[in-house]
């Protein structure tokens, strides 16, 4: 019965060919999202490993901040953007949750992240949601939920103001976009925990900061960050 599966799956691939979603090259059924070649290449941060780290570093003197991992770096023209593209443009939500699978192991095994309570992902606008049909981030929260064993909580920031596009901004000017973008939705259940706040792709870290300072209004609350990528800058 397998090989007769395998049979079918590699004639259905000569029409409907498999591609890597971050190279763009033909892969096999058996292949995950991503090709051999990019599961070597894609260049992994380790940040998890590191109680103090560029990722940490970034937010020292702005908001107390607990740990913070990427699985990957993100540079221009990379692989790690083509995945990412995929991602936000291409309808292929479920490169997000499978990520999450892959990084929420990571984590769990992370001194670091260990005593996180709950993961929350960065909201979109609704309008943006609906144009989209997906966040982004939704899906890498429920795969690191998954596989850290941790709930996520889907709604408990909201956006409230439609922001224009950060990709071009200075961080001084992302900040100011993002500043009274996001409010607390259902606060109470974040009250004295420890929260795993993720999103894509952390570029200057005006959108992580602008959600964290919502829920650190809460007491004894704590805040992590993980994304899929970071920009080294």
């Amino acid at each position: 019965m397998k090989a007769l599966t395998r049979i079918t799956q590699d004639f259905v691939s000569l029409f409907y060919p498999r591609l890597c979603l971050a190279c763009g090259k033909n892969i096999s059924p058996q292949q995950s999202i991503v090709c051999v070649s990019c599961q070597y290449f894609l260049p992994k941060t380790n940040f998890h490993l590191e109680k103090e780290n560029s990722f940490t570093e970034h937010f020292w003197g702005r908001i107390p901040l607990e740990s913070a991992g990427a699985m990957y770096l993100f540079t221009k023209a990379s692989r790690t953007q083509g995945l990412i593209h995929q991602l936000k443009y291409k309808g292929k939500k479920e490169i997000g949750y499978r990520l999450g699978l892959v990084y929420g192991e990571q984590l769990r095994a992370s001194e670091y992240f260990r005593g996180v309570d709950v993961i929350v992902p960065v909201p979109l606008h609704p309008r943006k949601l609906k144009e989209r049909g997906y966040n982004q981030s939704d899906g890498f929260a429920k795969g690191l939920s998954e596989a850290m064993e941790v709930p996520w909580i889907r709604n408990a920031l909201k956006k409230v103001e439609m922001t224009s596009s950060q990709t071009k901004k200075s961080r001084i000017e992302r900040m100011a976009n993002v500043e009274n973008s996001f409010v607390l939705n259902n606060g109470d259940v974040l009250r004295g925990k420890h929260i795993l706040i993720v999103d894509d792709v952390m570029t200057t870290g005006a959108t992580l900061e602008a959600c964290a300072q919502k829920i650190l209004v809460l007491p004894q609350t704590k805040v992590s960050f993980a994304t899929i990528a970071f920009a080294n800058h």
